[in-house]
Order: C-alpha cells, then sequence, then structure tokens
C-alpha cells in the first residue's frame, strides 16, 4: 500500500523501529508507525504527552525566551556578508548565506533541515496562536523580534492609545501617520550603518503599525465604514511590512553575490553525498538560492497569519489515531445488534480505507479532513517540524514518517578519512523510492485534495498544489517550491547522484525548464480570477519586479502609476524610499521618473503638515529642482519660528539656504507683478493682501547676518515697486523689515574676509540705494506730519457782539488768550516742522555723489531693469517733491525762498531739470509766477528783494 509503502521507505533509512501489530481481536488488526523522535522512540500512537489547556500554552508562549546563536552571542543583523539564512523549520533545500571564503566546513544540518532546527530568517509579528502542544515549542527557533522592546510596553498606554483613535473619523490614518517621521529618523539612524540594517527597521516600523490597526478593528464596533479603511490601510501596510522583508533577504544575497563573482566553486565529486552535492550547488548558482529565498518569504508571510488558524482548530479524536472509528469497531464485537449496521473499515492501519474500500466513523473522516487542510497550511508555512509534531500528537506517526523522507542522504562518515569517530547518518537513502512513492499518492483522487497538495510540495507536483492554492502569495510559493525542486533533482542527476526510481517521474518534471519569468508568465495564464485580480494589485507588482531583479520595468511601473489616479499615501511613502534604497546601493535608476516620485512626496508632506520632513527629500532632487522645490514650499509658511526651523532644517540637508532664501523673496516679488509705472493716484492708495506678502517675505533674508546685502538689493527692488505706485506706507513697512546695524554688518563681514579691496560694486550701490529710499521716505512722512499739522490750526473765537453782557465778554477774553497761547505754540510746532520738511526735501533733491537714485559705482554688473526703474524713478519723484517743497515755501509765504529752488532746479551741478516733463517745467514755472506776484503786493520786486527808487 502507498502510505504504508512511504512509511517504511523512509523508515528503513532512518533505521526506526516500526511498532508491532497488536493482538487482533476477530477481524480487527491495529497497525501504526512509529519514527525515531529525537531521544523518544514511540512504541504507540499514543501521545505520552500531558494534555494541557490553551490558557496554560498561552501562559507559557509568554514565557519563552529567545535562545542565542551557536556561538552564545545575542542574534544581530549582519549586513556586509550574506548572513544565516534562517529558515524555516523542515523547510525544503536551505542553505546558509554567509561569505563563501568562511564555509570550509558548513553546517550541513542548517542548510537541509536534517539536524537541529535553525533560526527563521523572519520575525513574527505576534503570537502565532497555540501551535505547540507539548512541552517543545518551536518557537524557540526564532530570531527575537526587533520590535519587541517597543509594542505592548505598556497596556495602559495602549488602551488610551487606542481609545482616542477610535475618536478619529479615519483612525487607520491617524494610527499611521507617525510613520511619515518615523521612516525618516531610521533613515538618519543608519545613513552611516549598514543598509539592511535600515530595511530591517522599515519592515519592524510597519510592523508595529498593523498590530496596532488590527487592535483597533478588534475594539471596533461592527459595521462602521471608518473602519473599512482603517483596514484598507492595515493591508497596505502589511504588504510593505513583507515587502520590505523581501528586499531585505534578495538583496543581501545579491549584493554579496556581485561582491564573490571572482569566487568560483568546485563542482561536487560523485563520491560525495546528495547534500553536499546541493549544497555547493546552491552556493554556486543564484538562481535556485534566490528562488528558495522567495520561497522562505512566502511561508514567513504564511507562518504570520498560522495563528488565527490554529485557535480554530479542534479534533474529534485525541492522541489514538481513528479513535472513533476504533470505538464503534469494538461495540459492535461486544454487542450484537441485528438493526443496520454502516459498514466501516475492519483494519486500522494508513492504507485501509483505501484497500479495503470503506469509511472511517464520520467524527474521524472530519477529523481527517481537518487534520490534512492544517497540515497543508502548515507546510505552506515551512513549518514542517510542527506539521510533523501535529500529526504524533494526533496517534498519526506514521504520517509524520511521509513528511520526513524528502531530505536529502548524507554520511558523515564516508569522509575517506582515518578511524574517527562515528556520526549519525542523516537523510533518506531511499529518497528516489520515496518521491517516487509520494508522486503517485499525490496524483490518487481518491485522496483528501490537501494530502495530495502535501505530497505534491514535497515532490515537486505542481498539478496537484495549485488546485488548493488560493491566493497570489500561494501560487507564488507553489511555482517557486516546485522551481526549486526541479532545479536541485536536475542538478543531481548531472552529479550522477540521481535515484533510478526518479525515472519514473513524468518527463515534464524531470526536463522542466523553469525560469524566475517564466514562473510569473505562467500566474498570468491562471484561470483562478481571484489570482489575475491580485497580480494587478501595487504590491504584488512591486514584488514581481524585486524578485525578478527587473529595475527598470519597476520603475516604468512608478511611472505609470503617478500619471493615473492619486497613489495611496503609504504606498507613495514606501516608492520614495525604496528609490532612496536603491540609490544606496549604486543602482542607477531613471531620473525623471525618480524626480516624480520624490515631488510628488514632498506635495504629499507639504499636504499633511509633515513640514519638517520636507528638507531631506527636496535635498535628493537635483540641485537646482531642489533649490526650486523647497523655495516654492517656503513661501507658505509664515510664522518668524517655523521660518527658522526650516532653515535650520534645510542646512542640515545640504541645501543652499542662501539661494533658496534669495528664491524664495524672487518669485514672490516678481508675482502678480504689474507694469513698473507711475499711477494717478495722488496719495498712497493703501497696502494691499499682495503688496502684504511680499513685504513679509523680506524676513526669510534676515536670519542670517551673511544675508544681509541680498536683504537689501531684494527690499531695495520691492520698494522701488511701492515708490513708483506711491504706496509710502508699504514702503515704509518693507524698510522696516530690513535690519538697522544691516550696513554695518555688511562693511564688518567684508573686512573680516578681505581688509584690503573695497566692497564689491553691488554690494556699495545697493547701501547707497538703500539711503536713496530712506531720505525720500523720510522726506515724504516730514510732508505728511507737516501737512497734517498745517492743516489743524486753533480756531479763533468768534467776535463777540457789542450788546453782550459782562459775564460773556470776560469768557470771550479767556478764550481769546486760550486760542493765543493755542496758536502761538502751534506756529511754534509748525515752524520747526517746515524747518524738518524743508531739510529732508533738499536731501533728496540734493543727494550727494550724483544725484539721489543714482549708483555711484560703475564697475558693477550690468542690471538693465534695475537702471531703468532708478531712472525711472527719479523721473517720477523729483519732481514731486520740489512741487511738495513749493507748496511748503508757498503755505509759509516764503516766496522769496520758493523763486530761489528754480535756481537749484536749473542748475548744471544737479541737473534736476532733466528729469522734469516739459508739462512738469510749465506747471513749476507757474508756481513761480504765483511767489513774484505775492511778492510784488508786498512792495518788493518779482525775486522777493527790495525796490530802490
Amino acid at each position: 500500500m502507498i502510505l504504508r509503502s512511504i512509511t517504511v521507505l523512509w523508515s528503513s533509512g532512518k533505521e526506526a523501529i516500526i511498532a508491532s501489530k497488536s493482538k487482533p481481536t476477530d477481524n480487527i488488526t491495529l497497525h501504526a508507525g512509529t519514527m525515531d523522535w529525537g531521544q523518544n522512540e514511540l512504541l504507540s500512537p499514543v501521545v505520552l504527552d500531558t494534555e494541557v489547556t490553551r490558557a496554560a500554552r498561552r501562559r507559557r508562549q509568554k514565557k519563552v525566551a529567545f535562545p542565542l546563536l551557536q556561538d552564545d552571542s545575542p542574534c544581530t543583523s549582519a549586513t556586509p556578508a550574506r548572513s544565516l539564512l534562517q529558515h524555516t523549520p523542515g523547510s525544503l533545500f536551505k542553505q546558509t548565506v554567509t561569505p563563501r571564503s568562511g564555509l570550509r566546513n558548513p553546517d550541513v544540518s542548517a542548510i537541509l533541515g536534517t539536524g537541529s532546527r535553525s533560526p527563521r530568517y523572519v520575525r513574527t509579528p505576534h503570537p502565532l496562536g497555540n501551535l505547540s502542544m507539548d512541552d517543545s515549542d518551536w518557537t524557540n527557533s526564532l530570531y527575537p523580534s526587533p520590535m519587541s522592546g517597543l509594542v505592548d510596553t505598556s497596556s495602559t498606554d495602549d488602551i488610551n492609545m487606542s481609545t482616542l483613535m477610535l475618536k478619529e473619523d479615519d483612525p487607520g490614518e491617524a494610527a499611521a501617520v507617525s510613520l511619515f517621521p518615523e521612516f525618516l529618523q531610521s533613515y538618519l539612524r543608519h545613513s552611516s550603518s549598514a543598509v539592511f540594517d535600515l530595511l530591517e527597521e522599515y519592515e519592524a516600523v510597519c510592523q508595529e503599525k498593523v498590530g496596532m490597526l488590527e487592535r483597533l478593528v478588534q475594539r471596533s464596533a461592527p459595521g462602521q465604514q471608518k473602519f473599512s479603511k482603517t483596514s484598507s490601510v492595515r493591508w497596505l501596510l502589511q504588504q510593505e511590512m513583507v515587502t520590505w522583508r523581501l528586499l531585505t533577504s534578495l538583496y543581501r544575497d545579491r549584493v554579496q553575490t556581485a561582491f564573490e563573482d571572482d569566487i568560483t566553486m568546485e563542482k561536487a565529486t560523485l563520491s560525495q553525498s546528495e547534500k553536499v552535492v546541493v549544497e555547493e550547488f546552491f552556493q554556486r548558482d543564484p538562481v535556485v538560492r534566490q528562488s528558495q529565498l522567495v520561497v522562505d518569504w512566502l511561508e514567513s508571510i504564511a507562518k504570520d497569519e498560522v495563528g488565527d488558524f490554529s485557535d480554530n482548530i479542534e479534533f474529534h479524536s485525541k492522541s489514538v489515531c481513528w479513535e472513533n472509528t476504533l470505538h464503534t469497531l469494538k461495540l459492535r464485537r461486544t454487542t450484537s445488534s441485528s438493526g443496520f449496521s454502516r459498514p466501516l473499515v475492519t483494519e486500522l492501519d494508513p492504507d485501509a480505507p483505501i484497500r479495503q474500500k470503506r469509511p472511517l466513523a464520520d467524527l474521524d473522516r472530519e477529523d481527517d479532513a481537518r487534520l490534512l487542510k492544517y497540515l497543508f497550511t502548515l507546510v505552506r508555512a515551512g513549518m514542517l517540524d510542527e506539521a510533523q509534531r501535529l500529526c504524533k500528537r494526533s496517534g498519526q506517526a506514521w504520517r509524520a514518517a511521509t513528511l520526513e523522507g524528502w531530505k536529502l542522504y548524507h554520511d558523515p562518515n564516508n569522509n575517506g578519512g582515518g578511524v574517527q569517530e562515528v556520526q549519525l547518518v542523516e537523510g533518506n537513502p531511499q529518497r528516489g523510492v520515496w518521491k517516487v512513492c509520494c508522486w503517485r499518492l499525490a496524483e490518487e483522487e481518491q485522496f483528501n485534495r490537501y494530502e495530495r497538495a502535501i505530497y505534491g510540495a514535497l515532490t515537486g507536483n505542481l498539478k496537484q498544489l495549485l488546485p488548493v492554492c488560493e491566493t497570489w502569495e500561494d501560487s507564488v510559493w507553489a511555482y517557486f517550491r516546485v522551481m526549486v525542486d526541479t532545479l536541485v533533482e536536475q542538478n543531481l542527476r548531472s552529479s550522477g547522484l540521481g535515484s533510478e526510481e526518479l525515472e519514473e517521474l513524468p518527463r515534464e518534471y524531470l526536463e522542466a525548464s523553469w525560469t524566475m519569468d517564466k514562473v510569473f508568465d505562467e500566474l498570468l495564464a491562471t484561470e483562478s480570477k481571484r489570482v489575475l485580480e491580485e497580480t494587478k494589485e501595487y504590491y504584488h507588482i512591486i514584488q514581481k519586479f524585486v524578485i525578478l531583479g527587473d529595475l527598470d520595468g519597476l520603475i516604468g511601473e512608478f511611472s505609470d502609476w503617478l500619471g493615473g489616479a492619486a497613489l495611496p499615501a503609504h504606498l507613495l511613502r514606501f516608492l520614495t524610499h525604496l528609490l532612496l534604497f536603491y540609490q544606496s546601493l549604486g543602482m542607477q535608476l531613471k531620473e525623471d521618473v525618480s524626480v516624480d516620485v520624490l515631488k510628488a512626496y514632498i506635495q504629499l508632506l507639504i499636504s499633511k503638515g509633515q513640514t519638517d520632513l520636507v528638507a531631506f527629500y527636496v535635498s535628493h532632487l537635483p540641485q537646482e529642482m531642489a533649490v526650486a522645490q523647497y523655495a516654492h514650499f517656503l513661501e507658505s509658511v509664515t510664522e518668524t519660528e517655523q521660518r527658522k526651523r526650516c532653515l535650520e532644517l534645510a542646512k542640515e540637508a545640504g541645501l543652499d539656504v542662501a539661494v533658496v532664501t534669495k528664491t524664495v523673496v524672487e518669485n514672490i516679488r516678481e508675482r502678480d507683478s504689474e507694469d513698473f509705472a507711475h499711477h494717478d493716484a495722488l496719495l498712497d492708495i493703501g497696502t494691499t493682501e499682495g503688496d502684504r506678502r511680499k513685504i513679509d517675505v523680506i524676513e526669510w533674508l534676515v536670519f542670517d547676518p551673511s544675508q544681509r546685502a541680498e536683504a537689501l538689493k531684494q527690499s531695495n527692488a520691492i520698494m522701488r515697486k511701492f515708490l513708483v505706485s506711491k504706496k509710502h506706507d508699504a514702503a515704509k513697512e518693507a524698510f522696516g523689515k530690513v535690519p538697522e546695524d544691516s550696513m554695518r554688518e555688511i562693511y564688518r563681514q567684508w573686512e573680516d574676509h578681505d581688509m584690503d579691496t573695497p566692497l564689491p560694486a553691488e554690494d556699495e550701490n545697493a547701501i547707497r540705494e538703500h539711503l536713496c529710499i530712506r531720505a525720500y521716505l523720510e522726506a515724504h512722512e516730514s510732508f505728511s506730519d507737516w501737512f497734517g499739522h498745517m492743516n489743524s490750526s486753533p480756531q479763533k473765537p468768534s467776535v463777540l457782539a457789542q450788546a453782550a453782557k459782562f459775564k460773556e465778554k470776560v469768557a470771550h477774553k479767556m478764550k481769546e488768550e486760550d486760542y493765543q497761547m493755542d496758536y502761538s505754540s502751534w506756529k511754534g510746532r509748525l515752524e520747526a516742522l517746515t524747518d524738518d520738511v524743508k531739510e529732508r526735501i533738499y536731501n533728496v533733491l540734493l543727494f550727494v555723489d550724483g544725484g539721489w537714485m543714482v549708483d555711484v559705482r560703475e564697475d558693477a554688473d550690468e542690471e538693465p531693469e534695475r537702471s531703468h526703474q532708478m531712472a525711472l524713478l527719479r523721473q517720477l519723484c523729483l519732481p514731486m517733491m520740489a512741487f511738495l517743497l513749493q507748496s511748503v515755501l508757498h503755505s509759509t509765504k516764503q516766496h522769496q525762498e520758493s523763486l530761489r529752488l528754480a535756481d537749484i532746479i536749473a542748475s548744471e551741478q544737479h541737473r534736476l531739470y532733466q528729469v522734469f516733463s516739459k508739462e512738469e517745467l510749465c506747471k513749476f514755472l507757474q508756481k513761480l509766477r504765483e511767489s513774484s506776484l505775492l511778492l510784488l503786493d508786498q512792495g518788493l520786486d518779482p525775486l522777493g528783494y527790495e525796490m530802490h527808487p
């Protein structure tokens, strides 16, 4: 019989003990094969371990202490070398990936799982349920989770956090928003260390958030719409977590392979065992090695979910195989029944139901179906050791033996050396026969489909494995597992160690030419609608190209996604950090797509208020683009302290802060800018919101003292626009944004830099222009004060009537005295203001060293626009200053001085007449004529001098 043959074939190789037949009773025969389980040789299918409750098992699992490595040192990640490919206990064809130079005496048991179990390469995000029902706990083989110190440190804090999250409109997004700064912090922590440590931390951070979101969903009320969003975010983060895991595993091997390309591996000789041949094959061939890494990765994903399944598994029989059938047969023997009796098997060996074509008891059939489905789940998770232990606990040690026969044979005593201590033989010397038997079993339709899938997975029978693969991950696992199995068999055959019995397997299996590309091509041809739909999911597409190592194809997908609908926020974060990872490895990327991804992520951070993160990601853009992008971001930052913080972050990120701030000011200064032309309004027309932004932006240039010269230049440009529009109040505010010590600071810095040369012409001209604008604003402000005071003279009391009473006369006299006092005070103030306004206007009209708004240094770089604006301002402002002065002089009856103003205008030294238009000159002469007439009325000559007879 097939199952008995498989069991005996394995047992003969392992020198296992076959349980003796129990004494037959009538026609009932009990057969049970057992296997060597370490130090305990089981003589019956009865489980010897004491049954424990679930609560007790959970308490024990919480107290599990993760072991140290073989050197008794704590588990650490070793990035530069291809560290141990920590694998699933019992998983097929595992190997170490330490540097080949260190493989003189490799641990063969770790490679093929024939000895003690090696630690897995994945971390478990949460307890995996109640898999272990005896004192041995398979979780002891795991590496400690890097989040073990971060998750569940305080149950009270966790409850409070969850309570707050439940109140959010979108709890999933609110709970995961901290991933944005956490990823940047992780990157910065590992910027000078191994890149694979960074990927492992990425995975750990996602792992923590996935656990948090799971707890949120569990505490929510069913049917709430907002928690469907939380579930979606959880799924995205879970996919991201396993993708980081895949990247860590594959690229650690690929990087190490690139370093070791010059090392050649010698092919195994015929005298070597199957295990040694396969071990060297894995070390030599990166395709099979990386394919096995993919299998390990997919098994780790399944293992993460096993806990939920194990909590729900229940068996009607305990310890004894087919206990209900045995009980029924015993009852029939001891009691006579003349009624209807359902036919059952009469023997209880493994092949009895098939051989006799009779069923088991209903409860046992349910147990078998449930057990087989659970066993396949464990096989799918790479947990063959746990599957064997479950078979043992269920009284089916013979089935556990069938799950052992795939292991490659190795006799360490046949090393050709001298006399030495005899070592245990590993693996199955009749593996070829076992494989053929298992293949046939998988092909038999009368067996349960999960049982056929189990043996299909162990023998590489893809046809029997795919029907139970429901998801994309399951299907990829099936293909890659079969691919590895096929490549191993082909290598053994080519080395001369292949078993003759394997010739009985189909040629399409033995001669298959599997490649990674072919696997994914086959997936696209699947008949499963679910798998086809899942092939289109973002992360599965990414995982596909990562496995294939097709970077160009992956970047092409990124480009298509960016051109379509808006990507999920956390997916965009993942894409950004994935590109940074590739850049850290020195891999060539399409710059335009990388730039687009970074820009999209930067915009996402800005929209989510993660302003402290923007500078770092902007710094990874090309230099000119980085300046433009960060400057555009800074335009929206208005608070002073936040501005300082953004500039500090920009400096830390390596951005050119001086160029960035200059760009910010220029962008806002030139935005919504009208033509540089004089407006018709006579006085200040008010400060608009756009003007306010231009004024406020000057602050960007005053934080750093080294930018004071640039602050002067930019503020001058802004104020020129205000002056031409007669927005004097706005110009005053802009002027006030520049620190008073700016000019002193400019000279001081230049002196510290170079004492022997004069200040650069551009800086000196900017200082002079700043002084010109200050003189003009002071003159205008002085005139405003004078004008206001001039029009606020005290009112003279009205004339008192002649018939007024004595009391009224006294009151009127007092009012006149008060008026005289007020008028005297007003007149004195007016005279002071008049002198002040005259002085300040003369300061503008007679500005030193060439005149107002005229550069003193001509060796500066030519700026046509600035020169044009300054010339136009002279034409607009100087005539106005002259008219204001005439108004002051005329109102204060200083007509003679008003006439002398003509000499100043006509002077060749200042050539102010050149800035007057013909109409303005006519107006100016008209004012002079009025002053002359008033002087004639006073008995003076037209110029204000006394006339002599």
